[in-house]
């Protein structure tokens, strides 16, 4: 495997960014009462992924970086938790879910697919 120069040249990274601008544009919309409450818990999730993936790949080694991807992993499934709840509030429509959805998933597949391929010795 080609070793990463920089976290900004994975495009699991790359994505992440992009799917935490999508959740801080719909999440402009959730209720004023919310403001504490799931926007706050959702957007700390959510920017938590590509910290953790941009963390991890500068630690250098990729045991380290496995670990934060593990870490990603997990923000990335509270975050989608916390967009079925808002979702189900009737804050997100079911398509904007979908959409969502279809990000959070890809981003897993592409995560894992990473993690299989880093090397295991250092």
């Amino acid at each position: 495997m080609e070793k990463v120069r920089n976290y900004r040249d994975l495009l699991i990274w790359q994505r992440s960014i992009d799917l935490v601008q999508s959740v801080y544009l719909a999440t402009k919309s959730f209720p004023s009462d919310e403001q504490y409450g799931l926007t706050n818990q959702l957007r700390r999730s959510i920017v938590s992924v590509p910290s953790n993936i941009a963390e991890g790949q500068a630690r250098g080694s990729s045991k380290e970086f496995k670990r934060f991807l593990h870490i990603a992993l997990g923000s990335l499934a509270e975050a989608h938790t916390q967009l079925i709840l808002a979702c189900r509030l009737k804050y997100l429509p079911q398509e904007q879910l979908k959409s969502f959805e279809d990000e959070v998933f890809q981003i897993q597949r592409m995560t894992h697919a990473l993690m299989r391929k880093l090397p295991t010795n250092n």
